[in-house]
């Protein structure tokens, strides 16, 4: 393999900052923060808004569509046609 032409890949820290969960992954992600881990490693850390344990999706929380005031059989009803 080449010298100097690969992206940095090791085991990066990502942080969720809406509930504080932590997992460890291998990334390329640049990062310029460090963490110190439980089992004493020191990680790069990227700091993320939304992960599968805050996401509504994934927790359960997502409400649909389809039930919110019927604004979508509204907007069948009025556009629905046209496209036919």
């Amino acid at each position: 393999m080449r010298e100097g032409i690969h992206p940095n890949y090791r085991e990066v820290c990502f942080v969720d900052l809406s509930n504080g969960f932590k997992f460890v992954t291998r990334s390329c992600v640049n990062t310029k923060e460090t963490v110190k881990m439980d089992d004493g490693r020191e990680l790069p850390l990227f700091k993320l808004d939304t992960s599968s344990e805050s996401h509504p999706f994934y927790t359960g929380t997502q409400k649909s569509v389809d039930n919110m005031g019927g604004r979508v059989e509204k907007f069948r009803n009025r556009f629905g046609k046209v496209a036919r």
